[in-house]
C-alpha cells in the first residue's frame, strides 16, 4: 500500500502548452497527438487522457493565419514590385500558389496553439485535468476559490 499523498496534477504553462499545440502534441503531456485528421482534434489524448473534445477554436485560427500570411505575402509583393521588373504571368501564377501553400501550412499549427491556449487558461471545459495517479480519472483543477463548477456557472449553491 502506498502511503504517499496523491499528487495534484499541474497545468502546463501558457508558452509551453501553446508550443506543444503548435507542434500538434497534447498541451498537457506533450506526448500524445492532438489531431486525428488535418483539422480534427482528437476527443482525448491517447497518452495522458486529457479530454480535448470540448475545445472551441472556432474562427480564431483562420483569422490569425489570414493576418500573418497577408502581411508576409503583401510585403513580398511590394518589395518585388518596387525592386524588380517581374512579368505579370509569373506574379499571377506564383503569388496565389504561395499564399495557398502558406495558409495550408500554418492552419493546423495555429489551431493547435489556440487549443493549447484554451488549455493553459482553463477555458471551455479544460478546467479538469487527468489525475496524475491513474489514467481515465479526472480531478477538478480550476480557481482556488472553493466553488464547485456548477456554482461558477451559476447553477448551484453560491
Amino acid at each position: 500500500m502506498d502511503d504517499r499523498p496523491p499528487t495534484t496534477p499541474t497545468r502546463t504553462g501558457l508558452i509551453r502548452s501553446m508550443a506543444r499545440g503548435f507542434l500538434g502534441r497534447c498541451p498537457h503531456c506533450g506526448e500524445g497527438r492532438m489531431f486525428g485528421r488535418f483539422l480534427k482534434v482528437r476527443p482525448e489524448c491517447g497518452v495522458c487522457g486529457l479530454e480535448m473534445h470540448h475545445h472551441r477554436a472556432d474562427d480564431l485560427p483562420p483569422y490569425v493565419v489570414i493576418f500573418v500570411v497577408a502581411h508576409i505575402v503583401g510585403y513580398l509583393i511590394l518589395e518585388l514590385e518596387m525592386g524588380y521588373d517581374v512579368p505579370l504571368w509569373f506574379q499571377l501564377t506564383f503569388w496565389p500558389l504561395a499564399t495557398l501553400g502558406m495558409a495550408l501550412a500554418l492552419l493546423q499549427p495555429v489551431k493547435g496553439a489556440v487549443v493549447g491556449l484554451q488549455y493553459a487558461l482553463g477555458m471551455h471545459g479544460f478546467a479538469t485535468l487527468p489525475s496524475a495517479g491513474s489514467e481515465g480519472e479526472e480531478s477538478r483543477f480550476g480557481p482556488a476559490d472553493g466553488r464547485t463548477p456548477d456554482a461558477r456557472a451559476g447553477l448551484g449553491r453560491a
